[in-house]
């Protein structure tokens, strides 16, 4: 699997991390495991056809020492189509950013 990995988080990191996703973003039915909506503007032609499979989704995982997020754009109404796969150069690196403003948000120092 495609990530994008930080870790040697300190427990004091974790814990802001973990309160501010669970404010901003939709958490699953495990525990640490979020959702961040991917913007409308950075679907593909086929994520934009397929409106039946919409909204689309990065997961992204807490864990005491690091922050996981998957490369992989994910439809929480379906689980296999065309239209889900990894993540294109622009949607990957939307999303890096993404992560990368939270912890400039919460002024953590990677």
């Amino acid at each position: 699997m495609k990530q994008y990995v930080i870790d040697e988080l300190r427990p004091a990191d974790y814990k802001k991390i973990k309160a501010y996703l669970d404010e901003n973003f939709d958490s699953s039915s495990m525990d640490g495991l979020y959702w961040i909506l991917l913007d409308q503007e950075m679907l593909t032609d086929i994520q934009v056809e397929h409106t039946e499979c919409q909204p689309f989704y990065f997961a992204i995982d807490i864990e005491p020492k690091l922050v996981s997020c998957e490369l992989l754009v994910r439809s929480k109404n379906i689980i296999r189509c065309s239209c889900i796969g990894y993540a294109t150069e622009l949607q990957r690196n939307w999303i890096i950013q993404v992560i990368d403003s939270i912890f400039e948000k919460l002024e953590i120092k990677t």
